[in-house]
């Protein structure tokens, strides 16, 4: 009991000793790209710049509204007009909506992620997400790396402070890998943005505070926090530009963290021993978000990471057999054909690599990132990018052989092949038909929203019977022409989101509502409404996922890191498992019995069905 007294005092007194009284400035949520945020951000930094005793500035997240080249660049060129020393990260409109997943953000700011030490604390900053596509928030997997890396070097006594765009609790998927960490060690608090209010949180014995956002909303100027760090004390005040400060709305004291000992809550794998018969064959963790599909050769597994690497794998065993490094994340789905694997990247370039041993054969250099997935067809490679061009390319050279460059917005998502015709979405509201021999337009297609975040940007386009299918965000199935065009019926019956596959007699196409039911629709020219709906009880669910149907097994993932497979005629769930805590990307189905699986957080997995 002395021991743990004195072993309180000594660390008391270390604390003590680096404490001094300084002043920052916290701004999130600050949009710019929305109608007042580029004006609300440059009356926060001229008033900032007007007070002299702040002595550095945080910036938590959402910089801007769709995490464009330009919008980026503008919030750059504002910021550089402060004074005084600044800290940024990315929130989940910099990186979730991005024309180049993230990459620009990174190019504009030099980071994602941060830390510095100031009289003695030391602040650690994460990115978060969601990437590319929609899911939970999300600490990024290279970020937990370099999290650990960081912590190890960091002595236990040193006070923290963390700071993250979303709060850290259940909103991300993977939060407690945040607090585990940060209970192991001298955390004095958290800040956040991302709910565009003040608020005061505790994160697991962790206090925390989320800051306002500087948009004005229905006010007449925005608004940021002054933070104050005192001897014993930290305080947050809201002020407005060209306002007094408001009295002080948090206050929390500052002193040796100590764990309080009680056990939260954490992802249950269950499941898992319900339907013991499925297992991984075996498992691998990259170093880095994984947010594509992954494929496979005869011998090789191979996908990309968010740090823009190609990683192949053994497939008997998942032991990594070669890498390639390119200059930027990679989101799009590599294709395989003639010993050749294509793939696109932020870096703005798209790869064709020897599956043997990964050596470049071509690289083809776009205008913006690559974030869409290829289609190889008949040694012909459709391809689109965030340069507002679709292309066509060799498969064996990589020279162009046409470009179609009128589509509006980013490309994300895998092309269909049907009819002749090349479909795909974009976020920029348009579904686009494209003939495939000369890339002229046959037709595009819009839901009439002139919201950019219902375009049918992420769902995977299916055919049949002369009918296009799809999803868009805003929650409508929807039966179009393949011909023309023109739109046959939307059913909103159901809210089905994004995710949605053929039956393997394209008699049906299934839809995964955004809670609990799967859903059938015959697939015909006219609305008969929904066939069928089965209960899998999955819950609340909203990631963008294909459904599989193989050897009359039901096929599809969740947002929190579980495959279902279901018997769609008797309704039943012939097995699930829990891979992780994370999304689940779409995957391949090899056999009835055999599924190759990615989640975000950078497993790359081989279930087996006993």
């Amino acid at each position: 009991m002395k021991k743990l007294v004195l072993s309180l005092i000594l660390c008391s007194v270390a604390y003590l000793t680096f404490a001094q009284n300084f002043k920052y400035a916290h701004v999130t949520d600050t949009h710019v790209g929305t109608t007042t945020g580029e004006e609300d951000l440059r009356r926060t930094v001229a008033d900032i710049n007007q007070q002299n005793d702040i002595n550095f500035v945080i910036i938590t997240g959402d910089i801007t509204e769709m995490g464009t080249d330009e919008e980026l660049k503008l919030a750059k060129t504002i910021l550089a007009d402060l004074n005084k020393p600044y800290y940024i990260i990315p929130g989940n409109h910099d990186t979730g909506w991005s024309e180049s997943g993230g990459v620009s953000f990174i190019k504009n700011f030099g980071y994602d992620k941060f830390t510095f030490d100031y009289n003695g604390y030391r602040f650690i900053a994460c990115a978060s997400g969601p990437y590319v596509r929609m899911s939970d928030g999300h600490i990024p997997r290279d970020a937990t790396v370099w999290l650990d890396n960081l912590l190890k070097k960091t002595p236990k006594t040193m006070p923290l402070i963390f700071v993250n765009h979303y709060p850290v609790d259940n909103s991300l998927d993977n939060w407690y890998e945040i607090t585990d960490r940060l209970k192991k060690y001298n955390i004095q608090y958290a800040i956040c943005g991302h709910g565009h209010q003040n608020k005061a949180y505790d994160f697991e014995g962790i206090p925390a505070t989320m800051g306002r956002s500087n948009l004005r909303a229905n006010d007449a100027v925005g608004g940021y926090n002054i933070v104050t760090m005192a001897k014993d004390s930290v305080f947050f005040a809201t002020k407005k530009p060209a306002g007094e400060l408001a009295p002080t709305w948090r206050k929390i004291a500052l002193k040796p963290f100590i764990d309080n000992g009680k056990t939260y809550d954490r992802p249950s794998y269950a499941i898992n021993q319900s339907y013991p018969q499925t297992k991984a064959a075996w498992t691998y963790h990259s170093n880095a978000n994984v947010v594509n599909t992954p494929t496979y050769t005869n011998n090789l597994v191979i996908f990309g990471n968010s740090l823009g690497y190609v990683e192949a794998l053994n497939r008997n065993n998942g032991k990594l057999v070669w890498t390639f490094k390119t200059k930027g994340a990679i989101y799009s789905s590599p294709a395989v054909s003639e010993n050749l694997v294509v793939l696109g990247s932020g870096d703005g370039n798209i790869y064709a690599l020897n599956t043997v041993n990964g050596k470049q054969i071509w690289k083809i250099t776009a205008q913006k990132s690559v974030l869409g997935s290829p289609v190889i067809h008949e040694g012909k490679v459709y391809i689109g990018a965030s340069d507002n061009t679709f292309q066509c390319l060799d498969l064996k050279t990589g020279k162009s052989i046409w470009k179609f460059s009128e589509v509006e917005g980013t490309i994300v998502g895998k092309p269909l092949i049907y009819q002749s015709k090349i479909i795909f979405g974009s976020w920029g509201r348009y579904l686009y038909a494209l003939d495939l021999k000369t890339g002229s337009l046959e037709w595009k297609w819009t839901n009439g929203s002139a919201n950019r975040m219902f375009s049918p940007a992420m769902c995977t386009p299916v055919a049949a019977k002369g009918t296009v299918y799809i999803a868009a965000p805003d929650r409508v199935l929807t039966a179009i022409n393949a011909n023309n065009g023109e739109t046959l019926w939307r059913n909103k019956e159901a809210t089905v989101r994004e995710s949605i596959g053929l039956s393997a007699d394209s008699a049906l196409v299934y839809g995964k509502t955004m809670n609990d039911y799967i859903v059938a629709y015959k697939t015909s020219d006219t609305d008969n409404g929904i066939a069928e709906k089965i209960n899998v009880g999955y819950g609340y669910e909203h990631t963008p996922s294909d459904l599989i149907e193989k050897d009359g097994i039901l096929f599809f993932g969740t947002k929190n890191g579980i495959i279902y497979a279901i018997n769609p005629k008797t309704k039943e769930t012939i097995w699930a498992h829990k891979i992780d805590n994370a999304m689940v990307n779409s995957f391949k189905v090899i056999d009835k019995n055999t599924v190759l699986a990615s989640t975000m957080d950078g497993i790359v997995t081989l279930l087996k069905v006993k």
